[in-house]
């Protein structure tokens, strides 16, 4: 380090030193240079913690820094912005605990010889530091992303674990994380500190981006907060300490949001939770928790299928078996056919099998099933029966069994179409029990024509149920977007807002691609009366409404603000606008048979308000007028 560029101000400039040619003197620099840094007090600092953060973010798995004591120089540093204050405010110094942090993370986060190193250098007790919030939300985030990666490894979960505070610290974060970030950053935008907005918009943004930013990094200080716990759930004798009420229960509301939507969040801890039967009993003990995990099992989230799992694992265990099975087997029933889910096949066969065993425990003694349960179940032993004999029939007779189920069908488009509407749901119900097993196309139209029965007969249960069914049985799942939308609709009926504003996002995603001249959308615009309810449910599920209507709404410089701040950030809906929509807004949304069936189903859509629908709009199910 004896040789620096000329014209650089700085003695034993770090990014001089990097363009040494010889590689043994430019190590010897390095190392010079990590074991100095946190002794100097000279301004600039921030300069090569910045540099390096961006070599951890691009090059994490080289280990030359770590072998050189990265990790040693970045524990220093933040025990050095935790113990002097005033070294923190001189210069730039208040971002280095934040950058340290985070390289420390990013280090950490794929090579378990880089992890066990930091172990040793000592990074967890200035990072736990951190975590305890002794400076802000900011490094806690980036102290809980590397801890979490710790908590990954056999090998250095152990000095995660044998700091008793961890767990706890991470359990507080992950619930009170949405309030911390909302009223310490979020709500005034002239308190915001500068630094905070520097790291969150990269200098490139106003206050529009920084509440975008801070949203998402919300979600991650969140989601990060439940991966580190998920770690310790692995661990049975860590599962007392989680599996409290008061927490359980917030769990199945923790969600990355659309900011965050790769992390399996709250759901993913509840599945890890669900595998092991110390942890099995107090969520069956919890209502709440189960009526969520339902939600989420009939939903399009992409965590649906963990959802699942947690459903069928309760129901195996005979300790929790009679707890939840009235609640969960009509759930389970619902998903019976579905085929592929993800990674998960053949899982409507694991479902059957797990209700099949539910009727035989009941046959030995071990629970007792209510009969409405039971015969839930016989039905759909029965329709898997039915479509075991089917293979063996004449197709003649399959012929006339589908012909039959049509002129139903048909006679049920009529009574919709005068406004029976309870007689065409009959009418849907003995179509299908006509409609061979294996004609899923026109199950699928069957099942969501009822479901839109039950929607005007204001039965949103019974529509999500049917719904439901037809998005299973739908290719490929989940995709059926007319099935999608009456979901929606039943979902904002019950008030299950991020479940109808998935729906709602996923049919405008099909209405995008489809070829269906009723369906595509209108030069790409989003038609308005989905427009209006993913506007609605964003607003509902905005992951800082709880904070908000706690601590009040958004205040800008000499303003009180909106409560709810996502108003603004809808501009992505605002395409549609009502010249785009006939029929004094209600858009022509039919339902195709796409299969054998030859009558195409046709339905005008209303605004997703049921008092709309009851005040008599023209909501057509029927196919073509005569």
């Amino acid at each position: 380090m004896d040789k620096v560029s000329s014209d650089c101000p700085y003695p034993g400039c770090f990014f001089c030193v990097m363009k040494e040619g010889n590689p043994s003197k430019r190590r010897a620099s390095v190392l010079k240079f990590f074991r100095e840094l946190p002794c100097q007090d000279d301004d600039g600092q921030v300069l090569p913690i910045s540099g390096l953060w961006n070599t951890a973010m691009a090059h994490p798995n080289d280990p030359e820094f770590i072998e050189l004591g990265i990790f040693e120089c970045m524990a220093a540093l933040i025990w050095k912005g935790l113990k002097n204050r005033r070294w923190l405010s001189h210069d730039q110094n208040i971002y280095i605990p934040y950058y340290a942090a985070h390289i420390i993370g990013s280090y950490t986060m794929n090579m378990e010889e880089f992890a066990e190193s930091a172990v040793h250098a000592g990074v967890i007790p200035p990072l736990v530091e951190l975590l305890r919030g002794r400076l802000t939300w900011v490094e806690q985030r980036v102290a809980v992303r590397a801890l979490g990666h710790l908590a990954t490894y056999a090998s250095t979960f152990p000095a995660i674990a044998s700091n008793g505070e961890i767990l706890e610290l991470s359990i507080q974060l992950a619930m009170s994380s949405l309030e911390i970030v909302y009223s310490h950053f979020y709500q005034y935008v002239d308190r915001r500190l500068s630094y905070h907005c520097d790291l969150l918009t990269r200098g490139m943004g106003g206050v529009e981006m920084e509440s975008r930013k801070a949203e998402e990094w919300a979600s991650q200080l969140q989601c990060w907060s439940l991966q580190l716990i998920n770690c310790f759930a692995f661990k049975h004798e860590f599962l007392p300490t989680i599996c409290k009420p008061e927490f359980l229960i917030k769990l199945p509301g923790m969600w990355g949001g659309l900011v965050n939507e790769n992390s399996p969040a709250g759901i993913g801890l509840l599945r890890t939770i669900c595998h092991q039967k110390l942890g099995r009993g107090p969520v069956a003990s919890c209502p709440g928790i189960i009526d969520a995990l339902c939600n989420i099992a009939r939903s399009s989230d992409d965590w649906q299928y963990m959802a699942i799992d947690c459903l069928l694992w309760l129901l195996q265990d005979p300790n929790t078996c009679h707890k939840v099975i009235d609640k969960v087997v009509p759930v389970l029933v619902d998903l019976a056919e579905i085929t592929t889910l993800g990674d998960h096949k053949k899982l409507g066969d694991s479902i059957v099998s797990v209700l099949q065993e539910c009727i035989q425990s009941q046959g030995s003694g071990r629970s007792s099933i209510s009969s409405r349960t039971k015969e839930q179940i016989e039905d759909i032993l029965n329709s898997k029966q039915r479509l075991k004999w089917e293979k063996n029939m004449p197709k003649e007779d399959l012929h006339i069994k589908q012909a039959a189920a049509l002129v139903v069908k048909l006679e049920g488009n009529s009574l919709f179409s005068s406004g029976n509407i309870s007689g065409a749901a009959s009418k849907y119900s003995e179509a299908l029990s006509l409609c061979p097993m294996r004609s899923r196309k026109e199950r699928v139209v069957l099942y969501s024509n009822r479901a839109q029965c039950h929607l005007l007969l204001q039965q949103p249960l019974t529509a999500i149920s049917d719904a439901t069914r037809a998005l299973c049985l739908h290719k490929p799942v989940n995709r059926h977007a007319k099935s999608l939308w009456r979901r929606a609709q039943a979902n904002d009926m019950l008030g299950l807002a991020k479940e109808s504003l998935l729906d709602a996002i996923l049919f405008i995603n099909e209405c995008s691609q489809s070829n269906d001249p009723d369906l595509s959308l209108r030069q790409n615009k989003v038609p308005d009366y989905a427009e209006r309810l993913v506007k609605k449910q964003m607003r509902a599920a905005w992951l800082f409404r709880e904070a908000a209507v706690k601590h009040g709404g958004v205040h800008n410089q000499g303003d009180g603000g909106d409560m709810y701040g996502p108003e603004t950030d809808d501009s992505e809906w605002e395409t549609a606008s009502e010249s785009d929509i006939g029929n004094d807004g209600r858009d022509d949304m039919g339902d195709d048979d796409d299969g054998d069936w030859n009558n195409d189903e046709r339905k005008d859509y209303d605004k997703p308000s049921m008092k709309d629908i009851k005040h008599g709009y023209n909501v057509q199910l029927a196919e073509e007028e005569p």
